[in-house]
């Protein structure tokens, strides 16, 4: 019987976040709160206005929206699926 690691998922959901951060935030890596995108991505979703927001904001977000990032990961590595199975196909 093959037994998977409880934790297995949330290893891929993390690694598909960390790729998507590592992506949004080129050039702002030490500072992802003063990365452009981010911070559209930020007013779009929170409505306060990007140029505004301070680490504390990102932090906020970060914390307190953090199921809803889990699952944008794990949406995140289920399309990274589709697109690897159809480069295949």
């Amino acid at each position: 019987m093959n037994q998977s690691s409880p934790t297995e998922g949330y290893t891929e959901d993390m690694l598909s976040g960390m790729q998507f951060m590592w992506n949004a935030t080129r050039g702002y890596r030490l500072k992802p709160w003063r990365s452009p995108y981010l911070r559209w991505r930020l007013e779009t979703y929170s409505g306060k206005k990007a140029e505004t927001l301070k680490l504390k904001d990102f932090w906020d977000f970060l914390v307190s929206e953090r199921g809803q990032i889990r699952r944008f990961s794990k949406w995140l590595d289920e399309m990274h699926g589709y697109a690897e199975s159809s480069d295949q196909g």
